[in-house]
Order: C-alpha cells, then structure tokens, then sequence
C-alpha cells in the first residue's frame, strides 16, 4: 500500500506543508507567508494564534492538494525554526507575549550588560581553570562562553525583567515556556487544548541552541538557576527525535473533517537538522549550509560533543533510540551568518534588481567589483568575528562603480561569510572539508555557489529538490515509522542538480579579495 507523510516546516517567512509518497514524490503541498510583526525597532514577534491559523490551514490544504482525506495520512512530522519562544498559562490560554523570533535583538544591552560582568568573567576563568586540570572539553566551551541575542536565554531574561503580567505568573506557577516544537506538538496532541494535560515536551534538537541547555550532560544547564534564577520546572521535557509516545494529532485541532482519522506524529526536529537529513549528512565530517534568511553552517562531529573557542557552537545534531532503548546521539558543530537572504531582500527592497535570479547574471557582468566590498551586518558579525555591533555598507566606491559591481559585492560578501565559517569549522575539528552541501533560497544561485567552491577549493554540491527541511523531516519520519528501514535506504532519493568543480586558477586572486574585505571589517566594526 502506499505511504503518504505530511511533513510540516515553519520558518520564519512561510509555513509549509508538503505531502509526500514513499518514493519522496510530491502529492500535495501548501504554503503561507508568516507575518513578522515589527513593534519596536529590533524586536520581531509572530502573534501565536495567527501562526495557529496558517498551520492549520497549509495542512488541510496540503492534504486537499494531494486529493487524499485526513484518514490517508500515514503520519505527520514537524520541522521548526530554533529560539524562538513564547511564555503562557497553557490552561487559560493567556499568552504573556508574542513568540519573540530569533531575530530579535530586544535583549541587546542586556547581552552586553552580561558578557562585561564580573559573573560572566568569573564563571569563564573558573571553566578554564577546570579545563586545565581536566582537559574535559566541556570546560572549554565553558571558557568562551557569551551570551549572544539569538539564542532565548537574554531574550527570556529581557521579558521576566520587563513584563509584569509574566513576573505575576511566575510568582504563582501558572507560566510555561513554550519552544516553537513543544507549542505546535501541545497543540497538535491536546486538540487545541481539549486536553491540556498532554506531556510538555521538546525535541532534542530544538532545545540544544536556547543557551538553556548543556549538550555535553545532555540536559537543562544546571547553571541556569544559579546565574540567571530561571526555574527549569517551566521547561518542556526533552525528548529524542523519533520519540515513541509522541501519539496522535488530536482531530479536535482540525475539525470536524478530521473525526475518522488517528494520525501517529512519527518525528520532530529543527530546521538545521532536517536540512543536515535532508542533504544526507550522516557520517562524521559531512557539511551542509543552508543559505535562507541566515546561512547556518553545520560539520557532523559524530559520538563526539565538540568544543569551539572562535564563536562556533557545539549542539545534538540529531538523537535516536536503538535497540535496547539506548539512545544514540550524534553532535555537530554550527556556525552562523545571520543576513544572507536578508541581505538580498534588502538589495531588492532598494532597487538594485527586480528579482533575485537576477543577481547571478548581472555579478556576473563584471569580471570583479572594481574594489568594491560590502559587509554584511545587519545583525552585527558573528563567528569567528564575534563583533555584533558591526556596522552594515558598502566601501570603496569610486565615480566609476556599477550596478554590476555593487550586485558582486553583496554577493561575494555572502560567501566571505560562510567561508569565515568553514575555516573555522575545519580548524576546530581539524577536518578538511571534502564537499560542501548547499540548501537553502540562495543556494539557487550559480554565482554564489560557483564563488562559494572558488573561494574555497571546495566541491560544491546542490541537489535537485530544493526542500530541504521538508525532505529531512520526511526521512526521518519514514524510517521511525517503518517505512524505510535505515538511511541506507533513503540514499536512492538524493539527486544532485549541480556540482560546482573549484576553479584552481581563480584562487589566489580571490583569496586576495577575502584579505581585503577583512580589512574592510576593520572599518566596520564596533559602530553602534
């Protein structure tokens, strides 16, 4: 009979639904825009309800698209975007805030206020020391550790210090914290909330990037409580992400159309590990960058939990139960360049070109930038540069600077960044990349790609289907319901649409170019 998988991905610019067979065949999909609120400058919400709407909505019309009933769904997966989070009485349905996304900096001087502490300072000696007796890898991490805006700890922290309604419910512990992934399964499973004593839990993988959780115990840091007086009760459970008591979507989420259906929720996971299964990146040293909103760099570490000191993170990659209810773990470290889309939609938004396909054509118009380059920082410099107050711009033009030379250094500033990341990443774990494979909007773009594999003497491999996280979720909800056996077994579905051989010739000049552009971070660097 033939298995039909509704896999589910929120992003932070649309919510989408696809409805796939078991040859990974499109049946059906659905797609709506989310409405990033912007109340303040900075500050960057979703309102929960209205997500609720949209979710529902992309699932019905998936399933309608695919021409199928609810009762045809063999089983349901979740793929969500990480840190962003909401605080609610999940029994009145009171939502203390908006979901407050990743991308907002509302917690700015609060994260600068922390990291020149001499609580941050003590706690970052004490770990060293510890790593120096220990040489535990775990206290390296420690050593380096800051906080930065994207994760939900300063986010949190920000709202229990300025939201009254929220310090009262906290008092009487009535107030949950919800990830974007515990949210949707409470919703999901409890039929919107018929049932609100449904389990609080969270897939491993959603919660290893909040700040709030320690990848080396795998569980909530200890040192929350003590540092930041954050309560771990309000915390979802952490699971693993092919938990077996994930259940049933209620049907009271959908309506009465749903009433004759009983469909298992065989997976959750993040966006970044979906896209990692989605581009088949099982084994130790495999890469992926998914170039969307931000560029997210991912290197598979394997059994082991790796620590960074150049801004690179260590998180679950992914966590499975095998046999005996053993759970393997696999870890990964990422790298992150916040604008990379962003930056293009900008560049659009300001008149430079009609489309985006447009880009690769008219970079390419001009054999370089006449000395142009352009920083990429509207949410400030991340790893290895680590600078969150750098300034965005252009620098060194000239009466003579083009269209054509403004398009190529918007997006050669786009692969400088990710190339900041591989180069880290392979020094870290003294890895040398064998392939890089892309995902993601931008990486539908030649120039990009092509440059990415100059620049760094790479192969650069792009696969045919676009959908990432949706194909991802999809595998993995497959192999833990059964209907595929292992990732083995899903290998047959990856088809390569281009791989981009590096250019020998253009390294060096290149690489003259990155050497400069570093420069022009100098100029850029700690403005605000």
């Amino acid at each position: 009979m033939s298995a039909h998988i509704a896999a589910l991905d929120v992003g932070t610019t649309s919510v989408r639904c696809f409805v796939q067979d078991e040859n990974c065949s499109i049946k059906g999909s659905a797609v709506e825009a989310v409405e990033l609120l912007n109340p303040k400058p900075g500050y960057f919400e979703i309102e929960p309800e209205a997500l609720w709407a949209k979710i529902v909505k992309v699932i019905t019309a998936a399933i309608h698209d695919a021409k199928l009933k609810p009762e045809d769904i063999t089983c349901l997966t979740i793929s969500t975007q990480r840190c962003t989070f909401l605080t609610w009485n999940h029994r009145t349905k009171e939502y203390y805030h908006n979901f407050i996304t990743w991308k907002d900096v509302r917690a700015d001087e609060l994260v600068d206020r922390w990291n020149s502490s001499c609580t941050m300072r003590t706690m970052n000696g004490v770990s060293y020391a510890l790593f120096l007796v220990t040489r535990n890898a775990r206290w390296l991490a420690g050593s380096v550790l800051k906080m930065m805006n994207g994760q939900v700890t300063p986010r949190l922290l920000h709202e229990i210090e300025h939201n009254k309604r929220l310090q009262g419910a906290l008092r009487e512990g009535t107030a949950r914290l919800e990830l974007l992934d515990s949210w949707i399964l409470y919703k999901l499973r409890s039929g919107n909330g018929l049932n609100p004593d449904v389990e609080h839990i969270t897939d491993i993988t959603s919660s290893t990037a909040t700040g709030l959780y320690d990848p080396f115990t795998l569980s909530w840091s200890s040192i929350i409580p003590l540092m930041f007086g954050i309560d771990l009760k309000i915390l979802p459970r952490v699971v693993d992400n092919g938990y077996k008591s994930f259940g049933y979507v209620h049907p009271a989420a959908f309506g009465k159309d749903w009433a004759n259906s009983q469909i298992p929720i065989a997976a959750s996971l993040s966006d970044q590990t979906a896209a990692m299964w989605g581009s088949q990146c099982f084994n130790k040293g495999d890469c992926k960058v998914t170039m969307g909103t931000g560029a997210f760099l991912n290197v598979v570490t394997g059994k082991d939990c790796q620590a960074a000191i150049t801004g690179l993170y260590p998180l679950v990659a992914w966590q499975l139960k095998q046999k005996k209810n053993k759970c393997r773990t696999v870890y990964c470290i990422e790298g992150a360049s916040h604008d990379c889309g962003t930056v293009i939609s900008w560049a659009q938004s300001c008149g430079l070109f009609a489309e985006p396909a447009e880009t690769a054509e008219i970079a390419e118009s001009v054999p370089d930038t006449n000395d142009v380059f352009f920083m990429p920082a509207f949410s400030g410099l991340g790893p290895p540069v680590n600078d969150y107050k750098a300034a965005t711009g252009f620098i060194g033009m000239t009466p003579s600077t083009t269209k054509g030379h403004l398009v190529r250094a918007l997006l050669e500033s786009i692969v400088f960044r990710v190339v900041q990341l591989i180069e880290s990443a392979e020094n870290e774990t003294d890895t040398k990349l064998q392939v890089i494979r892309v995902d993601g909007g931008v990486s539908r773009n030649d120039f990009v790609c092509q440059f990415l594999a100059d620049a760094c003497n790479v192969k650069v491999e792009r696969a045919q289907n676009t959908e990432s996280s949706i194909l991802g979720a999809t595998y993995l909800a497959g192999i833990n319901h059964g209907i595929w056996k292992d990732a083995e077994d899903i290998k047959k579905y990856r088809v390569v649409d281009r791989l981009f051989i590096p250019r020998p010739e253009l390294y060096d000049g290149i690489r003259k170019r990155l050497k400069k552009w570093n420069r022009a971070i100098e100029r850029f660097g700690d403005w605000y």
